[in-house]
């Protein structure tokens, strides 16, 4: 007994998971396992990468939650390369949906367990659900997310063919449904053919129609703008799920406690007051979205406002615009919606005062290599008499170390240099201009003078020579070189 114990203490302490629903497919059984299943998710990775074993315990958990809905598989493709070649992988994880033995499409949705069940659930089943009966349509558009339902004069009209059509592009982001039945139509007020998209009842308001219709001709390009255009109405709950569509705009949104499975009525308690605010804006043709959050759920997106107290019971409020500018509203939110309102009224005149993260000012800065904090970016990157050489890095960042004292050299032969700068940012602590694209540390771009809008990303090798010729080759002049002299 105490032997078996040790076991699985082993194998708690070691990572190993005793038992999966991530079906572990390979070379020899790929083919045969995907041709089981209608519809299958499938990752590939590799053992090495970090993105992999970030996605691992999402991945996992969302296998166990779609257990006899839609199975999850993985394959390892430095055991299975010819799988991994058949489907052009080239990067991990990369994932991949299967219908019936063959390649669907590439996954593009969330990689949180959440997302990643919201998403194959519209995966399962007929891109568009048939409706039979008045019930049916009442249980489809009951639903915690919204409906798109076809209404349609016979089940072979030629609208309905385009409309499945439409469907099967848009699955991936939307639930729909269609029907045929005459009650079904006229109890909906449909004269001819169309289209109505059902908002979720959770989100039901006097601020706006629980429905919107569409009535003109059907194709994928005319459906897909109707749903983009109505699908969030005017102030929708933010979720892992559709947050990456909710902020391709500028966005206004409010955090506070949102649980509509618990406390549906307390969660609409301040939707219900952004609401009465957003209403008027939107009635002006103003160009904000608004949205709310559970600030539970994007503590880490309030932490970019320097919000990192979670727990207070009034609302945050924030904007954050597609070009990286942010706002926070510093006022307590009212409960008559007055202080909303003038957040949202100074915005628009332009007299809220932008946030920015960034570290304090260090009070010396006469070091080889210039530490920039985004309070100082514009007074030392954007300095249009200089050409400015940076890194954005990660204090944890393993080749961030390793290049440091390279960096540092490299700094002190141009020491003497008037024209050129070496700094360094952490990315981390600082907020990052748009112009700017960080993905991974460290990242080096280089700012020429006359010329800051457009930096031009590092791609050279990490050695101080390397450094130095691309400097001579791009440089606005001449670099003035100081060799370190050693010690004796």
């Amino acid at each position: 007994m105490a032997l078996v114990i040790l076991m699985v203490s082993v194998l708690v302490l070691s990572g190993l998971a005793l038992s999966s629903d991530v079906l572990e497919l390979g070379d020899s059984d790929f083919d045969f396992s995907v041709r089981q299943h209608e519809t299958m998710l499938v990752e590939f990775f590799a053992p090495w990468c970090g993105h992999c074993k970030k996605l691992a315990p999402e991945y996992e958990e969302a296998a166990t939650r779609l257990k006899d809905i839609v199975p999850l598989a993985k394959v390892d493709c430095t055991a299975n390369s010819e799988t991994c070649t058949k489907f052009g992988v080239n990067g991990y994880p990369t994932l991949k949906i299967f219908r019936n033995g063959e390649e669907s499409s590439a996954y593009d949705g969330p990689r949180s367990a959440d997302g990643i069940v919201s998403h194959m659930k519209k995966q399962a089943g007929p891109s568009s659900v048939e409706l039979k009966t008045a019930k049916d349509l009442e249980k489809f558009i009951s639903h915690y997310d919204a409906s798109i339902v076809g209404f349609f004069s016979s089940s072979d009209s030629a609208q309905l063919a385009e409309y499945v059509k439409a469907a099967s592009e848009l699955r991936d982001h939307y639930r729909l449904a269609h029907t045929s039945i005459p009650e079904l139509l006229e109890a909906h007020n449909i004269l001819g053919e169309g289209v109505i998209l059902f908002r979720p009842p959770r989100l039901s308001n006097k601020f706006e129609e629980s429905t919107s219709q569409y009535s003109d001709s059907i194709s994928t390009s005319s459906i897909r703008s109707f749903i983009n255009e109505n699908i969030f109405g005017m102030c929708p709950h933010m979720t892992s799920g559709n947050k990456e569509q909710l902020m391709r705009r500028d966005i206004l949104l409010v955090f506070y406690n949102i649980d509509y499975v618990r406390n549906p009525k307390g969660s609409n308690y301040w939707r219900n007051r952004v609401m009465k605010v957003a209403s008027k804006f939107v009635s002006e043709g103003r160009t904000l979205s608004f949205a709310v959050a559970d600030r539970q759920e994007f503590a880490e997106e309030l932490s970019e406002f320097g919000v990192e107290d979670t727990t207070g019971e009034l609302p945050v409020v924030v904007i954050k615009t597609l070009t990286g500018e942010k706002y926070i509203m510093q006022d307590e939110f009212t409960r008559d919606g007055l202080a909303l309102e003038h957040f949202v009224e100074d915005y628009f005149a332009k007299n809220l005062k932008r946030y920015v993260k960034s570290e304090p000012i260090p009070e010396k800065n006469d070091g080889p290599v210039k530490v920039v904090v985004a309070e100082t970016f514009d007074e030392i990157v954007n300095d249009q008499s200089k050409d400015v050489l940076i890194e954005f890095y990660a204090p944890w960042c393993g080749h961030c170390k390793n290049l440091e004292p390279k960096y540092i050299e490299l700094g002190q032969q141009l020491a003497n240099d008037p024209n050129i700068i070496i700094a360094k940012m952490d990315a981390t602590a600082n907020d990052i201009p748009s112009n700017y694209d960080v993905q991974g540390f460290p990242t080096i771009y280089f700012a020429t003078k006359g010329n800051k809008e457009s930096p031009k990303r590092y791609e050279g090798g990490r050695e101080v020579s390397d450094f130095i010729n691309f400097l001579k080759s791009e440089a606005s002049t001449s670099p003035v070189i100081s060799p370190i002299k050693e010690d004796l």
